[in-house]
């Protein structure tokens, strides 16, 4: 990958996804992706084991009951009631006001019924329709929370015998009333994941799915491809930035959620998807025929530069993040370069183990990695793991308003120990800890945050970011031109030592 490329993609990253991977920008900092809670507390989270990620599989077709049809209530509310009972348990900040879910699950309903131009305010309740209070029942209610939840059931009533034009079902207006709920916590890192967005998410950290390798952005009017990875079924078909694909296997995708379109283009290895692109400059769309393949995302790249200096790009902390690190770092090191340079921009985060692992190849052992801190005030602190093979080589880590997480507890600690010299811009400001937490009825995920976490010298970091040793910013211009003032500024930083 040449490096307008690679800076292209690195900048791109912070609004895009790759094909099958949630929005990456905000990043998450996982202890473990939990195969199932079924009941109760998680219990003493800050022992939980660090598990081996489980293999990415899709989840089935959604069952979809439309509007007025007959539906089994205590079934779909199911993972609502589950999601509740998590929160209560383990949100950091406690104790929850339930007026506060009941009205963010209002808000979600609302919000579903808006987005297919209806209007909550304006439906009348069915003649005939059950009363709340046996909606309430029929939907499985906690016996402790009838009542406080009656206002949305009275919601509920005016849409269970509604004539409602669309394709809204049953299942979108409980997930997205889900969603509402949980974001009534006001908390931007504490959500509900559908079970599309929940498979998409895991791929980033999975490091690996079976498609056509590319980053897109799922966001625009079409599905747009931010850039072919190198070596990829996508970019041996020729796919180029920018292409939008405006219809799959001959499907028309307009006004298609890109996120759906996704899951379209997705496929078994050796399996054919037939793409038609819309291309910039080109007169007519036309369709590009892809085979699919097992696609390994990249975690790393890295490369000599002048001045025998090092260059180390990583794109996530992933499940195999911290080994492929380590064996390219070991690469690197052989060279005997006189200097290092770590690029961490638009870098996400991702797990934990995988962030101490990595920040323990240039601290000695022992050496506080971070702090933990929960609502009670208590803390659990990480230290640096031994075997440490970078520990006095000059470092200068790039940095962005992409670098969340993960990524600023390599950068703040290495920072607050004099052993790194941060340039670009502030960064992202994740300060928080987050565990996934899949649903039964594979019915999505939450992802609660259960802890703040600090830096070595105490700092929070949420909401401010790292604040870089050297400003530099990157401009359109710069962009267009293929140049990086960023990595210049570092280049030149280690030669001039």
């Amino acid at each position: 990958m040449n490096r307008k490329t690679l800076l292209y993609v690195s900048l791109g990253i912070f609004i895009a996804v790759i094909l099958c991977i949630g929005v990456a920008s905000a990043g998450f900092l996982a202890y473990t992706v939990m195969s199932r809670v079924d009941s109760g507390p998680i219990g003493d989270l800050p022992a939980l084991p660090v598990e081996e990620p489980q293999p990415v599989t899709a989840p089935p077709e959604q069952t979809k009951t439309p509007i007025g049809a007959d539906i089994d209530l205590k079934s779909l509310f199911s993972p609502f009631w589950e999601a509740r009972q998590l929160l209560q348990d383990n949100f950091v900040q406690q104790p929850i006001d339930e007026d506060v879910l009941v009205q963010g699950a209002l808000d979600g309903l609302a919000a579903a019924l808006d987005q297919a131009g209806i209007e909550l305010s304006g439906l009348e309740t069915p003649t005939g329709a059950p009363a709340a209070e046996e909606l309430a029942r029929e939907a499985g209610t906690p016996a402790d929370a009838v009542q406080t939840y009656l206002p949305f059931w009275e919601a509920w009533q005016k849409v269970t015998y509604a004539e409602l034009s669309g394709e809204l079902t049953y299942e979108v207006l409980m997930q997205e009333s889900l969603r509402g709920m949980v974001a009534g916590l006001g908390d931007a890192h504490t959500s509900y994941m559908n079970p599309d967005e929940y498979y998409q998410s895991q791929i980033g950290l999975e490091g690996n799915y079976e498609g056509i390798g590319a980053w897109v952005d799922p966001t625009a009017e079409y599905l747009t491809i931010i850039a072919p990875m190198e070596g990829s079924p996508a970019e041996k078909a020729g796919l180029q930035p920018g292409d939008r694909i405006i219809a799959v296997d001959g499907d028309d995708m307009t006004g298609i959620d890109g996120n759906l379109v996704i899951r379209r283009v997705l496929g078994p290895a050796g399996s054919v998807v037939v793409l038609t692109i819309e291309r910039d400059g080109v007169e007519e769309p036309f369709d590009v025929s892809i085979t699919r393949a097992h696609i390994t995302i990249p975690t790393t790249d890295s490369e000599m530069l002048e001045g025998d200096i090092a260059y180390l790009h990583l794109y996530n902390f992933g499940a195999e993040s911290a080994r492929e690190f380590d064996e390219v770092l070991k690469e690197l090191l052989a060279q005997n370069p006189r200097g290092l340079i770590i690029d961490l921009r638009n870098n996400g985060g991702g797990y934990l183990h995988a962030a101490v692992a990595i920040t323990s190849e240039f601290l000695e052992q022992g050496e506080i990695v971070l702090y933990e801190e929960y609502g009670d005030g208590a803390r659990d602190e990480y230290e640096a793991q031994s075997g440490g093979r970078a520990l006095d080589i000059p470092i200068v880590i790039l940095v962005n308003e992409g670098t969340a997480s993960a990524a600023e507890i390599l950068a703040g600690a290495l920072q607050d120990y004099g052993r790194a010299t941060l340039v670009g811009t502030i960064t992202f400001g994740k300060g928080s800890v987050q565990l996934p937490i899949e649903l039964s009825a594979q019915q999505g995920a939450l992802r609660i945050t259960i802890a703040r976490w600090l830096t070595p010298d105490e700092r929070h970091i949420q909401g401010v970011g790292l604040t870089p040793d050297i400003l530099v910013e990157i401009t359109q211009a710069d962009i267009d031109a293929g140049l990086d003032p960023q990595l210049e500024q570092a280049l030149q930083l280690l030669l001039d030592q």
